[in-house]
Parts: C-alpha cells; sequence; structure tokens
C-alpha cells in the first residue's frame, strides 16, 4: 500500500498542475517495475480534444516509451475513477493493474456506475484498486467544481 500511495502522490501532483491550467484536476501515472514511465494530466480545454483525459495520454505516452501498444507488466494510477472511454482504452492496452483515488458516481467505470475494467465478455481484465489517497484526490476535484460554479454563479448576478 505504501507504494501504492506514493505513485498516487505523483497523480496528486499533476492534478494539481491540470487545476492551475484551470482543467478538470484528474492526473494519472503509468508505472512498470516500480518506476514511472509516464505521466500525464487532463488537457481536454488546453489542446479541444475530448479524449484528452489524463488516462488517455498517459496511456499513449506509456506506449511510446516502451515501443508496443500492450502494457501488460504496466500499472496505472489515476486520482479518479476512468471514465468509460477511458476504461476502454485501458482493457485494450491489456493494462495489468488500474489503481484510483475517489469514485465517480456519475460516470466511474470500474466498479461505481459500471465495470468495464472487470467485465467477462472483455478479452482482458485489470485487477482494481480504489481509494488510495480518496479523501485528497475528492477534495482536490470538489474545490474545483465548487469554484466553477460559484465563477458562473457571480457572472449571472452581474
Amino acid at each position: 500500500m505504501e507504494l501504492d500511495e506514493t505513485f498516487m502522490h505523483e497523480a496528486l501532483r499533476l492534478a494539481a498542475k491540470a487545476r492551475a491550467a484551470d482543467e478538470a484536476p484528474v492526473g494519472a501515472v503509468v508505472v512498470r517495475e516500480e518506476k514511472i514511465i509516464s505521466r500525464a494530466y487532463n488537457q481536454v480545454e488546453l489542446l479541444k480534444d475530448a479524449t484528452a483525459h489524463a488516462e488517455m495520454l498517459a496511456l499513449t505516452a506509456a506506449e511510446a516509451a516502451l515501443g508496443d501498444w500492450r502494457l501488460t507488466d504496466c500499472d496505472l494510477y489515476v486520482t479518479k475513477e476512468p471514465c468509460p472511454m477511458c476504461a476502454g482504452a485501458i482493457v485494450h492496452t491489456r493494462i495489468r493493474r488500474v489503481i484510483f483515488g475517489c469514485s465517480d458516481i456519475r460516470a466511474g467505470a470500474a466498479g461505481t456506475v459500471m465495470n468495464l475494467l472487470q467485465h467477462k465478455a472483455l478479452n482482458h481484465r485489470c485487477q482494481v484498486t480504489s481509494g488510495v489517497l480518496q479523501a485528497e484526490c475528492a477534495a482536490l476535484l470538489q474545490d474545483f467544481f465548487q469554484k466553477k460554479r460559484g465563477d458562473r454563479n457571480q457572472i449571472g448576478n452581474s
């Protein structure tokens, strides 16, 4: 568990970078043999790309680092539970294990709303560990979205 927290701290550091860029604060790292091989954070607004989630960018960077699309001996650490798009990519890249911080009660695809990472119909199943540094991960997201809603309310009252 200590190693999981170490890598999740790095994902949280990246999530803070996303927040500083006014992106939804989600960070992700891909780990192989206890070493980080890729890092990413949400860049949807910056890149004007709905697929630029932290997980997607981290997976692509890991594939480039290894020179292979198969990430069978890699683990993905992400601050928020993957959405269906990201879960699909995770399964297709054959990530061994997904470790996430907080659940996504609206779109979580690693056990909260649905579980694509362990679906029997798919050709690969990932091990899933949830709740690593959950409070820190959730607080970062909650604070970001509360401020976003507050900014919108202030604009409407001007």
